[in-house]
């Protein structure tokens, strides 16, 4: 299964806030063997957010899209989801229900838009605050809070999936372009892929889908370039 990642927020583009969405979403994704082979930010903007959406939804089995939930000025992610299926922008009797069922919110208390979805979508509900979240055409919309959008992407994980994938580690004290041959080597003689994470040591990552391979590469890595011992 192939996923496009979008988080949605100027105070992204500025530097303002970490993004540790998309770096959660792209390790729960890849632990279901789903393939994350985009991730891209757009400022709050109707016309980016539905130019992107729009792209990627034609591209790829399924788009995730957190951030800029809710019914303030500048919470544009589900008018730009909307104008990226085509649908417009309606109150959702389900969304309403759950927020005055489960919430514990009074309707005519509530923001304006606080329950509007593209139409027909499916909402999903949030658990952790208030703005829902919704999927439509392959597009799951998910809140930009962090607490919010894990306990939402739960309710939807299962949909996600492909071959399982196991990942192992060995960090070595040498300079990353001093190993190209060790990787090539361990490349050809197993099913991995080899990732190289230089800093005050080399984190050197294996992954495969086989997870006996992925041991044995691992091993045999081992053996071959200098390890730095794990901290107790």
């Amino acid at each position: 299964m192939r996923v496009a990642v979008v988080t949605v927020g100027d105070e992204l583009l500025a530097g303002d806030t970490v993004n540790t969405n998309a770096s959660w979403l792209c390790e729960r994704l890849a632990a279901r063997g789903a393939r994350v082979e985009r991730v891209t930010t757009v400022p709050d903007r109707v016309s980016d957010i539905a130019r992107v959406v729009n792209e990627y939804r034609a591209e790829y089995d399924a788009v995730v899209v957190t951030g800029g939930l809710g019914p303030t000025h500048d919470d544009l992610t589900m008018a730009g989801v909307a104008a990226a299926v085509g649908r417009e922008l309606v109150e959702h009797e389900e969304a309403l229900a759950w927020l005055t069922e489960h919430g514990g919110y009074i309707a005519d208390e509530l923001a304006e838009g606080t329950a509007h979805l593209p139409a027909r979508a499916r909402m999903l509900p949030n658990e952790e605050g208030v703005a829902p979240g919704a999927v439509v055409e392959g597009i799951y919309v998910l809140p930009g809070v962090p607490d919010e959008m894990k306990a939402m992407f739960e309710l939807v994980a299962e949909e996600f999936d492909g071959e399982e994938t196991f990942t192992r580690a060995v960090v070595t004290s040498e300079p990353e372009s001093g190993l190209l041959d060790r990787l090539r080597d361990v490349q050809a003689a197993f099913d991995v892929t080899v990732g190289s994470y230089p800093g005050e040591n080399v984190r050197l990552k294996l992954s495969g889908t086989d997870e006996t391979e992925v041991e044995e590469a691992a091993a045999w890595l081992r053996e071959h370039v200098d390890v730095v011992p794990a901290e107790e």
